[in-house]
């Protein structure tokens, strides 16, 4: 009589190791980083960590249980998700609104402060999924399907631009938008002519920003641009900080200066344990420590990628490319900002930098790509 085969679920620890030890890593980091301005500041070399500490504790509460939750129930609100995201951004308009380093971008609910741009990365990348199933296969590879997912991010990420000013959460959540479409419909020649026309349209902001007359007239992001292209010649204003990121990069070397080391955090570096994290990380650990942390980025993506390729069915795949979309392009556009490989925005390093409503949302995120892979079954 044959033996019946047995399955059990999946649940990616490895992927939970990769998470905690960036966790970890972090929390040593912003401290190492932040407690000489704290001192200063605050009177408490431990006010950065504590804070961090309470909104990590948080999240790693909410990823365990969000990833006991079967992530079909998440389905149902989809459509109050995609809402909520547009009200929340729209709120920072109202008294809510707090404004932080002449930046408007957080809200003020009840003495906690929130980011709504973090909340629509989590609620677009449900929405999108949702959408994108309820399409259908068939239908995602016609002109029309492709433009009506194309297009439905392009509010979220017209709000976000305009009135938080934070171009790169903007550009995160059309990527996330660009990279779900495109594995639930391959359709090189789109990609292609989206690439190319973003291509183009950058050559042409950066060519009439180079040549204006006035470069005041294309406001600060035109002086970021400059200050990308000649970070020396604005040494005193818009390059200053992208040139004590390059010295803390350069004077690492190898190895670096060692932990707590680092001179450039001695309120040399403006948000050293925010944007700036990762120069800082390279000044203490050098270059190894610096490539040690991308390879651990790299080891988290092809775990979410095992998950993805392994869901039980589009929904679940699609999420966790949503999330693996979300931390991929925020670890890219980081880095390149701190090595002056892009032009400046602010944006922090998952599950490192300073920053509550990130490290939550992003382990929120997480709980859901684990609730996908426990999902998984295992044969015998």
């Amino acid at each position: 009589m044959a033996k019946k085969k047995k399955t059990e679920r999946f649940f990616d620890y490895s992927l939970l190791f990769i998470v905690l030890f960036l966790l970890c890593f972090g929390l040593v980091m912003i401290y190492s980083v932040s407690s000489y301005e704290a001192s200063i500041r605050y009177g408490d070399a431990l006010y950065y960590l504590k804070s961090q500490l309470f909104a990590t504790l948080i999240g790693v509460v909410l990823m365990f249980v969000v990833a006991t939750i079967p992530y079909h129930f998440w389905q149902k609100f989809a459509v109050l998700a995609f809402v909520l995201s547009h009200v929340l951004v729209l709120l920072v308009l109202s008294p809510l609104g707090l404004e932080r380093n002449n930046a408007r971008r957080w809200l003020d609910i009840f003495g906690v402060s929130l980011q709504p741009a973090e909340v629509a990365k989590l609620g677009m990348i449900i929405f999108l999924a949702s959408l994108i199933c309820h399409i259908g296969p068939r239908k995602i590879r016609t002109t029309k399907g492709f433009l009506l997912v194309l297009l439905s991010s392009t509010p979220i990420c017209i709000l976000i631009w305009l009135i938080t000013r934070d171009l790169s959460s903007a550009i995160i959540i059309f990527a996330i938008t660009v990279l779900m479409l495109f594995v639930a419909s391959p359709d090189y020649k789109r990609f292609i002519l989206l690439l190319l026309i973003g291509a183009a349209t950058l050559a042409a902001v950066f060519f009439a920003v180079v040549h204006a007359a006035d470069s005041a007239i294309f406001g600060f992001r035109g002086e970021r641009i400059l200050a990308w292209l000649d970070p020396e010649a604005h040494a005193m204003d818009r390059g200053f900080q992208t040139l004590q990121s390059l010295y803390a990069i350069g004077s690492g070397g190898i190895f670096g200066k060692g932990l707590g080391q680092s001179m450039q955090k001695l309120g040399f570096l403006p948000e050293a344990q925010n944007d700036m994290i990762f120069s800082i990380i390279c000044e203490e650990l050098g270059l190894f420590g610096g490539i040690a942390i991308i390879l651990m980025y790299l080891l988290l993506v092809w775990r979410m990628m095992v998950i993805a390729n392994n869901a039980n069915d589009l929904f679940g795949g699609l999420i966790v490319v949503g999330v693996m979309g979300h931390i991929a392009t925020q670890v890219i556009i980081n880095i390149g900002v701190v090595t002056n490989s892009i032009p400046n925005t602010g944006i922090t390093l998952p599950f490192i930098s300073y920053g509550g409503s990130s490290v939550l949302f992003m382990l929120i995120e997480i709980g859901l790509v684990l609730s996908v892979a426990r999902g998984i079954r295992l044969k015998d």
